[in-house]
């Protein structure tokens, strides 16, 4: 039985895989330049980042919901970075118990913010199991987009194909071409 929370990744020795979805912009701009580019992209707003390929899917609609998430972003990122973020994060939600004034500190002290959402399935049913997202902000965005990303890949024709096979009913076929995810060992100081 899979834990309610936990990690699952696809992840090397070397970095960990997350998904974006973007504008052709941003993305075009991402992969000429083997990084996020300002502008297009951001460094003023919250940027989340997924490790789950299916909830990224449910997320952006396979790439279809709209202009600004059309194209599906693999990113690889250093897991000194990945652990780094989740290091200095706070959950999205008010922590029970802890009053205003406490948590506006919580968050202002808190480059990072944790969301534990329902995983997906291929027909973006909720599981009973969480996947987490990771909002960056402020010194967590500059790192990311200045140390932490070593690749990044477009999958979008990756992501049609897997769709096609789940509109065609051929989820063997799709469960077949998804990436491996594993449950993924945060560093011990996290």
């Amino acid at each position: 039985m899979i834990p309610e929370r936990q990690i699952r990744a696809s992840y090397t020795e070397t970095a960990i895989r997350v998904y974006q979805a973007y504008s052709d912009a941003i993305a075009d701009a991402a992969l000429k330049h083997g990084t996020m580019v300002s502008p297009p992209f951001s460094m003023n707003r919250m940027t989340w980042i997924k490790p789950s390929f299916l909830w990224m899917m449910y997320r952006a609609g396979w790439g279809y919901k709209d202009l600004g998430q059309r194209r599906i972003l693999a990113i690889d990122i250093t897991h000194d970075g990945f652990n780094w973020a989740l290091a200095h994060s706070c959950p999205s939600e008010r922590p029970h118990g802890l009053d205003d004034k406490g948590w506006q500190r919580l968050k202002d002290a808190s480059p990072v913010r944790i969301q534990w959402d329902p995983e997906r399935d291929f027909h973006f049913t909720p599981l009973l199991h969480r996947t987490i997202q990771i909002g960056l902000s402020g010194e967590a965005v500059r790192l990311y987009v200045r140390d932490w990303i070593k690749a990044i890949t477009d999958v979008t024709a990756f992501a049609h194909d897997i769709c096609i096979d789940v509109k065609a009913g051929a989820l063997d076929r799709a469960r077949s071409k998804l990436p491996v995810e594993c449950v993924y060992e945060a560093a011990a100081a996290v």
